[in-house]
């Protein structure tokens, strides 16, 4: 009898101690939003987030307007929401992070969350942005980037735009990204 609730109280505590070790900080987010609440109030990490409200999109449709079919404004008025997410490490530590774990844990969560991803283009060598889209149709209603801080080369950044963007919104987007994630991110 003794043997058996030796082994029972055992057994329990392994089961305690694996379920806190699952719901400590080291567990991998699951979705892009669990991966920003997961690091936004971590020191070292910056998160900004934009929300277009219904003005800033009938402005930036007037404005589309007035310019005649400029895709790029028209791309700008189809985003809806906006969050990028900056960390530049300061120690050997915090850069083994972004090595390992981050970049790691964001291609985990695209590929768990289905999100298709795109041919890396490098023909800016200043800021190299991977991006993964996610789609229902034939538009784009969320697209992820991540890359480095400009001028950091051992820094992460992520970029979650969503929306309801054509295939052309998208490529204007993502030739007009790369300049303002360097702004984004200070």
């Amino acid at each position: 009898m003794k043997l058996r609730t030796l082994s029972f109280l055992t057994v329990l505590v392994l089961l305690m101690l694996a379920g806190c070790r699952a719901g400590g900080p080291g567990q991998p987010a699951r979705t892009v939003a669990q991966f920003f609440s997961k690091y936004e109030n971590r020191p070292g990490f910056k998160a900004t987030d934009w929300s277009a409200g219904l003005t800033t999109r009938l402005v930036l449709g007037r404005l589309a307007k007035l310019g005649g079919d400029n895709d790029l404004t028209q791309a700008l008025s189809s985003i809806r929401s906006a969050k990028v997410l900056t960390f530049a490490p300061t120690t050997s530590s915090a850069r083994e992070l972004v090595a390992q774990g981050l970049t790691k844990e964001v291609d985990g969560l695209l590929a768990n969350e289905r999100y298709t991803p795109l041919a890396l283009d490098n023909t800016d060598h200043a800021t190299v942005l991977r991006y993964a889209t996610r789609q229902q149709g034939d538009r784009i209603t969320e697209f992820v980037a991540t890359g480095n801080v400009q001028g950091a080369p051992d820094s992460f950044m992520l970029i979650s735009v969503g929306g309801n963007f054509t295939q052309e919104q998208f490529n204007q987007i993502k030739k007009f990204l790369p300049s303002v994630a360097g702004e984004l991110s200070r």
